[in-house]
Order: C-alpha cells, then structure tokens, then sequence
C-alpha cells in the first residue's frame, strides 16, 4: 500500500463514508480506514429524514436509499401518559446502518478510494506539508505509518483519534443521556411499517421503527439514573413502553443491548494542524426524527472542497471556516433538538404539548416539518470564501 495520500478519512460511518466518496469523485487519492469490520450495526435509528437525503443528492446519490429497499417513512406516532398523537412527516426514510454504510464504502470504493477494516488509526505528528497518521491493524499486526496533505476525523462520539497536543477537552452536557439500543426479530405486527413510534417518558424516550428487513430497530435515551433505578436498559426501556401505552415487543429483555456514552456534547477542537473533524466527532445531541443522519450527511457533503483547498497550502482561516460551516450546517440545529429534549423532560410542558397537538396537529407537524427542513446549499462549490 502507497504511504503518502491527498486525504485520509478515519472512520467509515455516515460522514466518513460520504466524504471520502466525494473526495475520490474529485480525483483526490482517499485512504479510508474503519477500526471494525463491515457490515456492523450500530447504536442508532435507522432514519433519514429529508435533509438528509439532501445531503445524499448533492453529492450525486439521491436514491441509494431507495435503492438498497428502504421503507418510506410518513408518519410519526407519539405516545406519553397511555396519550397518543399522530403527526405526519414529510419525506422520511427507514434503512438499516448495515445495509447503508456498506453502500457509502462500495461507492467510495468504486469512485477510487482505498478502503483498509479492522484498522486503528492516530494522529501524530506533522512533517513538512503532511500529518502522519499510525495505523493499527487488529489481529497483532505491525503498525504502519502513512503520511496525508488533510485528514478527516470521523471516528465517532468518543474517538481517541488525536495526538496529545490537538485536544482540548470534550463539553458534555451534565444533565446528558446516555443511548441504548437493540435489534429485535419478530413476528409482530404492532409496530407497522412506515411509522416512527415513540415512547416519551420525563426520564427517556424510546424509538422504534420497523427496517427493511422487517426487524424492529430500538433506539433509546435514557437518563443514566432511569437506567440504574429500573435494574437495565431493557426494564427501563419496558417502563417507558408501558408508561406511554405500547405493546412491549416479545423479545425485549432477550435481544442484544449496545449502550453509547453521554450524548449531549461539544469537542473542543473541531479543526487543527491539517485535520478536521465532522460528523458526531465535533459533537452530538439527542435527535428524534433523524436529525442525526442529517447532520452527519451534511457535514460529509461539504467537507471535500476544504480537502481541495489545502492540498495547496493550509491556514488557520481554512479551520475558522470550516469551523463556521459546521455551525452552519448542524450546530445551530442541533440546538432546535437540545430545546425539544429540554422541553420533553417536562411534565407540565409535554402534557401542553399533547393537548395542542390534538387540537391543531398543524403547530406540532410544523415542529417536526423545521426539523427536516433542507439546508440550503448542503454542498458548497467552494470553500465558502
């Protein structure tokens, strides 16, 4: 394998996955590399709400969601106190993480890139116009080094990507949840496809949607005292269900439960020495209607035109913008999100909530309509000088 690349992008999810499509389309040489072995779910829903498919469309991909046999999305159901709302909701998709990242990684493959699994990677120091990078293949192999004009971090809420002198110290939010989530095969019809059920709780919510597949994809946030207090994730996530008026899914307490670490919170550095973060790596909130794909997305579909610019020559401006960008484009979203959380955790206020979206659902879909709503230009044709 080549030890000198345009880019190095480290992590293959959401935003790795696009950005080094979009790289290798600019005839950039990509090394992608991702610590674990495709395909892999993850800790997530499965939606896409229409500002992600945005982000898809401007980098030439708006039906690889369709493609691959995802399930329209039309409607959203909320359930709180044994209350439930129905809401629609425009332009939403459902498609599991495994069946999409593996899409992103075999059109980056295709576009040219280099794709390395089971792969480490850190960040060390920098010589003359590059950053070297030490990979860490799994399985007792040797490291190896390999030098980059620009590396995209994309590892991820919790990455240990950087080198001691480029971090600076991770924001988490004290009142943060924690996120949960499982697989569950069935052969229930409660949960109908084309829905997004969800179980609102003062202490957590719970998601579900059914995927492709026909499996029931779970997806929680709890707060981490719920978790304990109930005994598990899996009794947490029960109380909740039968809090809000839902079946309890058979294999609830059975299925195989993944947890995430505090997701409220803000990197401290998103930009440095010929790096740059995206995706949940500059930062994350808890999301509702797949706001977290759309971030993720947008932030992978802008990020090459940077790339380009600094094969020639890097600047501390080229950091500040790109830093602007991702406020842009997901920081002052995420915000609208933090807001609702808040909001939910509020007895008084979700019960006002229910009354009004029984009264005139309009005022709560417009909510939901602002949460999809497309950002302007996802991808920049420059660096946005």
């Amino acid at each position: 394998m080549q030890n000198r690349w345009d880019v190095v992008v480290i992590g293959a999810g959401v935003a790795g996955g696009l950005a080094a499509l979009d790289c290798a389309r600019r005839g950039l040489t990509v090394l992608l590399v991702e610590k674990r072995s495709f395909p892999r779910w993850k800790v997530c829903g499965c939606c896409f709400n229409a500002n992600a498919l945005a982000g898809l469309a401007a980098v030439g991909l708006p039906d690889l969601i369709r493609d691959q046999g995802g399930v329209p999305l039309d409607q959203v159901r909320l359930g709180w106190n044994g209350r439930t709302l129905n809401l629609g909701l425009p332009g939403g998709w459902a498609l599991s993480r495994e069946r999409f990242d593996q899409a992103l990684v075999h059109a980056a493959e295709a576009a040219g890139a280099t794709v390395r699994f089971q792969t480490g990677a850190v960040l060390e120091e920098t010589c003359a116009d590059e950053r070297v990078v030490r990979l860490r293949p799994s399985g007792g192999a040797p490291a190896e080094r390999v030098r980059a004009r620009v590396v995209l971090v994309a590892a991820g809420l919790q990455h240990q990507v950087l080198a001691s002198s480029d971090r600076r110290t991770t924001w988490i939010a004290p009142d943060s949840r924690i996120g949960a989530g499982c697989l569950i095969n069935d052969d229930e019809v409660v949960y109908a496809s084309g829905t997004i059920h969800m179980a609102i709780s003062r202490r957590g919510y719970v998601g579900l949607v059914r995927r492709e597949d026909g499996a029931l994809n779970l997806a929680a946030a709890f707060d981490p005292t719920a978790v304990r207090s109930a005994g598990g994730v899996a009794h947490a996530s029960d109380l909740v269900l039968r809090q809000a008026g839902f079946a309890i899914p058979r294999a609830l307490e059975t299925s195989r439960w993944q947890l995430t670490p505090a997701l409220t919170r803000r990197a401290g550095v998103v930009a440095g020495d010929r790096f740059l973060l995206l995706g949940d790596s500059t930062g994350y909130v808890e999301p509702f209607t797949g706001e977290g794909m759309a971030w993720a997305l947008a932030a992978g579909a802008a990020v090459a035109p940077f790339v380009e610019e600094a094969q020639a020559a890097w600047s501390a401006d080229l950091e500040l913008r790109w830093q602007q960008r991702l406020e842009d484009l997901t920081v002052s979203r995420q915000r609208v999100c933090r807001l609702l959380s808040t909001l939910l955790r509020q007895p008084l206020a979700t019960a006002a909530v229910f009354r009004l979206g029984c009264h005139w659902p309009a005022i709560p879909e417009r909510v939901i309509s602002g949460l999809n709503r497309v950002v302007p230009s996802t991808a920049c044709p420059d660096p946005c000088h």
